[in-house]
């Protein structure tokens, strides 16, 4: 049914360039669902995996053309392989000068997402099904309950995971007050390697560290936001007392826009405190 506005679509939005969506996306592509939430302010899209992370990309409605909600919030949930395919229909390797023109429509609950990509005057129109939104993981993360962050350029993370031993199981991160003040630790095939960044490193853009912390987490569960790192400008590194981890990439796109790809993920249990 029309909604009483008169328009057909609870969501409606378009982008010059789809490119600036499926890069997001990519990076947000743990497995094959994810879960659309469209406010006035933009859209997010959620990914849960094996119930200890979880990818949110965040891309805000000045991004777009056109971005109309009809609702408080729309959401839905989506087979995101399918609609990453569909946004690279026209093939990733775009000629310089030519882009993927997009248009998303959607007519609320049962329907599908309607996505009419153009590109060189072609046209292509691809229906994806929608389902019932499951219910997400709740980290409860909130930014009153930080105890530690550290805010980074990202070419510092990009080659502490390009020197780090990724045979290592876990990757175990101190942040503290003092001395380590960020310290990255993995446990390889060739044994223990650390990495330190003092407060003071150039590629340290803010640090605000209460206590001292030290955790682990799963490197097979951290590898996927590497996607977003390698699109990074910043990454944002926050705890809380939990050990809860949330990494905040800021992505600027070709146009200088800025988005962002949050990742949330549980310590690993199986720490002995013995070993710290």
């Amino acid at each position: 049914q029309a909604a009483a506005s008169g328009e057909p679509y609870v969501l409606a939005a378009s982008l010059d360039n789809a490119r600036h969506l499926s890069s997001l996306l990519r990076a947000v592509h743990l497995q094959d669902h994810a879960t659309c939430f469209a406010t006035a302010n933009g859209l997010r899209v959620t990914v849960d995996h094996a119930k200890c992370i979880q990818a949110n990309a965040f891309i805000q409605a000045e991004i777009f053309q056109e971005f109309a909600v009809q609702e408080e919030s729309v959401t839905f949930r989506i087979n995101l392989s399918v609609l990453l395919d569909c946004l690279t229909i026209f093939g990733t390797s775009s000629l310089p000068g030519t882009s993927t023109a997009l248009r998303m429509c959607y007519r609320g609950y049962g329907y599908p997402l309607m996505l009419f990509l153009e590109e060189g005057g072609v046209v292509t129109v691809c229906k994806i099904n929608t389902q019932e939104p499951d219910e997400l993981l709740d980290f409860d993360f909130c930014s009153t309950k930080v105890v530690n962050k550290i805010i980074l350029q990202s070419e510092g993370l990009r080659e502490a995971f390009a020197e780090l031993d990724m045979t290592s199981e876990v990757l175990q991160i101190t942040m503290s007050p003092d001395k380590p003040y960020f310290r990255l630790s993995t446990f390889g095939n060739a044994g223990s390697a650390h990495l330190d960044y003092p407060r003071d490193s150039d590629l340290m853009e803010a640090f605000h560290c209460n206590q001292t912390q030290t955790n682990r987490y799963k490197i097979s569960l951290l590898k996927p936001s590497t996607k977003a790192l390698a699109l990074s400008c910043k990454v944002s590194i926050r705890t809380d007392a939990q050990g809860f981890l949330s990494l905040q990439y800021m992505i600027r796109n070709e146009d200088g826009q800025i988005c962002f790809v949050e990742y949330y993920c549980c310590p690993d249990e199986d720490v002995n405190e013995a070993e710290l």
